[in-house]
């Protein structure tokens, strides 16, 4: 049971640090778009969103591996609680919420990946809304994980 406790409190601190990426990275898209032609602070905005691109893909990678043994672990270690069965359908709406978060950072990375190549990114307005979206789906998560409703 211990090694239980373990996994999960490294998978929310690899969670807490990718969310905190997914939250930044639009925001940083925000400021490119803001900074019009400025090429020295558009350089910069870039370098800093792919270098925090790089790190939520990483923190990302990690909270999966651990998240794949909370779900599963109970086949790989004695006394490991199970997630699988009955009663858990509220994890099959977190996960899909998650691959919806993923999908959101990786449009993110795309939005800086062509500013960095000098193409147009969205309007700052639309990107302020962009970043709102996984505020949202990070509310319901927790709520999920934490309710259970089904």
């Amino acid at each position: 049971m211990q090694a239980y406790f373990w996994v999960k409190t490294f998978h929310l601190v690899f969670v807490i640090a990718f969310m905190a990426a997914a939250f930044y990275l639009p925001r940083i898209l925000v400021n490119i778009a803001e900074a019009g032609a400025e090429p020295a602070v558009r350089d910069r905005l870039v370098l800093m969103g792919r270098r925090l691109y790089r790190f939520g893909h990483m923190m990302s990678g990690l909270a999966l591996v651990l998240g794949l043994v909370l779900w599963l672990g109970y086949r790989m270690f004695a006394g490991f609680p199970t997630m699988v069965g009955s009663g858990t359908g509220w994890l099959h709406a977190k996960l899909l919420l998650v691959v919806l978060l993923m999908v959101h950072f990786v449009i993110a990375g795309r939005w800086l990946k062509g500013a960095g190549a000098g193409r147009a990114v969205p309007s700052s307005r639309a990107l302020r809304w962009f970043n709102e979206l996984p505020v949202l789906g990070l509310i319901v998560v927790v709520w999920l994980v934490l309710a259970k409703p089904f």
